[in-house]
């Protein structure tokens, strides 16, 4: 579990109604489902206008990597690469079929796969940066809906706001309507930019963030994938994944 995010979304909030009160102010007042249903209805109605529903799927998905925690860490695929290349050394490739099943990280067991399968390490290296290509280009998407879709809110609640004072306007004659619809008006506006900015554009640069971690994890087990193929000594593999490990960390 990522308790930034979980932070993050908490405090943002909590902000704001925190200092809604400070000023004297009601949070029944922030509730306005017309207002609601404007900005988050028609910032829905945009997004999938935009997007395939494959991509708008896929966001909904991607939310799962905004509030999880990093599955595998770089130093334990790192050991279990090595434990890997240990057995192998030792027993051969083929004595890692009955293991695969067994490790849970389900790019490195396709990659064993491919290498108890006897594919070249060109192919391997082929077939799995495909693979991360394809990942990347998904997941980018994923985040470009959730970017959208803080892109239109602010406006559909300016929307919101208009449509709220022309019911103003409507009903001056009766002064018991014109308080419900300045609420909704301006109301609709804090639902566009606070959605916006508190959770559609933060979560989408939390995706692209999530995104690299996942590529070089990754694009370590490639690395260690094709040091298991060639039978590399396990202390220079280690020391070239760990090499590998620290240029990244030096470019973050």
């Amino acid at each position: 579990m990522d308790i930034a995010a979980f932070l993050g979304i908490i405090i943002g909030i909590s902000a704001i109604v925190a200092g809604n009160i400070i000023e004297g102010g009601n949070t029944a007042h922030l509730i306005q489902a017309a207002a609601a249903l404007i900005v988050f209805g028609g910032t829905f109605g945009a997004t999938l206008l935009s997007f395939s529903m494959r991509d708008v799927f896929n966001a909904f998905k991607a939310l799962g990597m905004v509030f999880g925690g990093r599955s595998y860490t770089p130093s334990e695929i790192i050991q279990d690469i090595l434990a890997i290349l240990v057995k192998a050394r030792k027993a051969g490739l083929i004595a890692l079929e009955s293991d695969i099943k067994n490790i849970e990280n389900p790019f490195l067991k396709k990659g064993l796969t491919f290498v108890v399968d006897g594919m070249t390490p060109a192919m391997i290296k082929d077939v799995l940066y495909q693979e991360i290509a394809t990942y990347e280009e998904n997941m980018k998407n994923a985040a470009d809906v959730l970017g959208a879709a803080g892109g239109y809110a602010p406006t559909i609640g300016i929307l919101g706001a208009v449509l709220g004072l022309i019911q103003v306007m409507r009903n001056v004659s009766d002064p018991s309507k014109i308080g419900s619809g300045i609420a909704v008006a301006f109301v609709a506006t804090i639902y566009g930019v606070g959605s916006a900015n508190l959770i559609f554009l933060p979560m989408a640069r939390k995706i692209m963030n999530k995104i690299k971690e996942e590529v070089f994890i990754r694009e370590l087990i490639i690395e260690g994938i094709i040091g298991i193929e060639s039978g590399m000594n396990p202390y220079f593999l280690k020391t070239r994944l760990n090499a590998f490990l620290s240029e990244h960390e030096k470019s973050e």
